[in-house]
């Protein structure tokens, strides 16, 4: 309890590396919070940053925190080729509206190995019109590759864009067989 007799923000955070490169994962006492691409030491100190000013507290480095320890053991299966969905209690305490909603319908609607277009998933959450939108979602994801913003992809078989960076994207595709596996 804090000064004001209310509940202190807890934010535990690990980095974790994968074939992706590291992955900077948070939780706080609701679920995993944040997923950040590429978490070398400026990466991972700027989303740290970010994250005390959304959330209110200080995050503290926790590698085996219980709060941390079933996504670290999910991603790492994911990576390692024995997971293919996550299910993981997720915080989406960092996004809202629309981008929520396309966010929970793609984490619950596009399973492994499965690619939608941004039309697509637009017309699943009831506005088909909203494709450049659903990008939009996309790009402000906290969660991703848990909750899969790289299965999205353009109607006319492009790989569209991607946050973590196209080379990035292309991999994960490759990991869940959509893809070939790039030969270097």
């Amino acid at each position: 309890m804090n000064s004001h007799g209310q509940d202190e923000q807890r934010i535990v955070w690990a980095v974790v590396g994968t074939a992706i490169g590291p992955l900077l994962l948070a939780a706080t006492d609701e679920g995993l919070v944040n997923v950040v691409f590429h978490a070398t030491d400026a990466v991972r100190d700027k989303a740290l940053e970010r994250l005390a000013s959304r959330l209110g507290a200080e995050p503290v480095e926790s590698p085996g925190s219980p709060l941390l320890a079933e996504a670290i053991h999910q991603v790492k299966a994911y990576f390692a080729g024995e997971r293919h969905d996550f299910d993981l209690p997720l915080d989406w305490s960092l996004i809202s509206g629309f981008n929520r909603q396309v966010l929970r319908e793609l984490a619950s609607g596009v399973r492994f190995g499965q690619v939608v277009g941004y039309g697509d998933l637009a017309g699943r959450v009831g506005q088909p019109g909203a494709a450049q939108a659903v990008g939009t979602a996309m790009g402000s994801n906290p969660l991703p590759v848990v909750v899969p913003c790289h299965r999205v992809v353009e109607s006319d078989g492009g790989i569209g864009g991607f946050g973590g960076g196209l080379e990035t994207k292309r991999k994960l595709l490759a990991l869940e067989g959509v893809l070939p596996e790039p030969l270097f």
